[in-house]
């Protein structure tokens, strides 16, 4: 165990946790909602420092991410715990129960990253994902800083339930960011994701500010995806830039969810409406509808290929479209 960062002491040997959102006010011998920060004798340890679940060098398509280093690999680590309960979780199995899990030193997952460049994959550094990666801050502080000394980018997958005083700590180590905007109502967060939508809006517009940000938004038959709520939400992020990506994900059954899977038409609907204002509108989870490839938003031509996570970045010559010479918002 290691004592956690962002808490306060409280009469009656109470620790009040002050990482995510939920501030958790946490009696002596008692853990938070994200089950992995506890208070012993008055003092808050994080309880998943350095435990590793899972691990492997991904795409970096996976996590998605479509405009960062297109084609490339990075090294995705996942711990344990959340602070959210979402009903369609895929990830369940490590967010919410206690999987086996590995120690690996903030050193050693950066060796590990570089061993994979050494071995000739195109990795470009380490990506901290499957369970939310904020409940595993101390960790990923220490980790993602001694591998931007290291000359390796760090990536956050996360659900951005984060506050402030954290984010804002961690973003100077921070090359880009997936976050999940899962709805756009508090009552949808409420009622699906035991949560709240303000901080998690407010965490994507400070991110934004500090690196490259991406969003993925999971849309749930009968739950979000009306297309008053879809266009409320492509506003919003048109609003804060029109060159952010957006990935409309397909949602299968899952964990507690037996809702039918996405109807395509929904999916394709979404991304019609959301090209009306944003630039780069992506569709996951649903191959057979083609939506992975990167046009440039002036003249259509394909710029990146995908199949399936299979990339040809074949149109663009440097961050410019090779037909008409338009800038394209991609980091290469």
């Amino acid at each position: 165990m290691q004592e956690a960062l962002f808490y306060e002491k409280g009469d009656g040997g109470r620790t009040f946790c002050r990482l995510c959102p939920r501030l958790c006010n946490i009696r002596d011998g008692h853990t938070g909602f994200c089950r992995v920060r506890r208070n012993q004798q008055g003092i808050l340890y994080t309880l998943n420092y350095g435990r590793v679940s899972s691990y492997a060098l991904d795409p970096i398509e996976k996590k998605p991410l479509y405009h960062f280093y297109p084609g490339s690999d990075i090294l995705s680590l996942g711990s344990v715990g959340c602070n959210l309960r979402c009903g369609f979780c895929q990830n369940w199995q490590i967010a919410h129960a206690d999987p086996h899990t590995l120690y690996l030193s903030p050193a050693q997952a950066v060796a590990v990253a570089r061993e994979q460049i050494a071995r000739g994959y195109p990795n470009v550094g380490l990506a901290y994902t499957y369970n939310e990666p904020f409940m595993w801050y101390e960790y990923v502080y220490d980790t993602a800083r001694l591998a931007h000394q290291e000359g390796l980018k760090n990536v956050l997958v996360t659900n951005g339930y984060v506050n402030e005083e954290p984010l804002r700590r961690i973003l100077p180590y921070i090359d880009a960011m997936n976050i999940d905007v899962k709805g756009f109502t508090d009552e949808y967060y409420r009622g699906t994701c035991a949560g709240h939508l303000e901080p998690v809006l407010r965490a994507v517009e400070i991110a934004h500010g500090h690196c490259h940000v991406e969003l993925t938004t999971l849309l749930v038959p009968g739950l979000n995806d009306s297309e008053e709520e879809i266009r409320r939400l492509v506003d919003w992020v048109a609003g804060l830039d029109p060159d952010i990506p957006l990935h409309f994900s397909r949602y299968f059954p899952h964990y507690k969810f037996d809702l039918p899977p996405t109807p395509l038409e929904t999916l394709q609907k979404a991304r019609q409406i959301a090209l009306e204002k944003l630039r780069y509108v992506y569709i996951g989870n649903a191959p057979e509808l083609g939506g992975s490839d990167t046009l440039c938003p002036h003249c259509g031509e394909t710029l990146i290929r995908r199949t399936g996570y299979r990339v040809q970045v074949r149109g663009l010559e440097g961050n410019r479209c090779r037909y008409c010479g338009a800038e394209v918002k991609v980091v290469l």
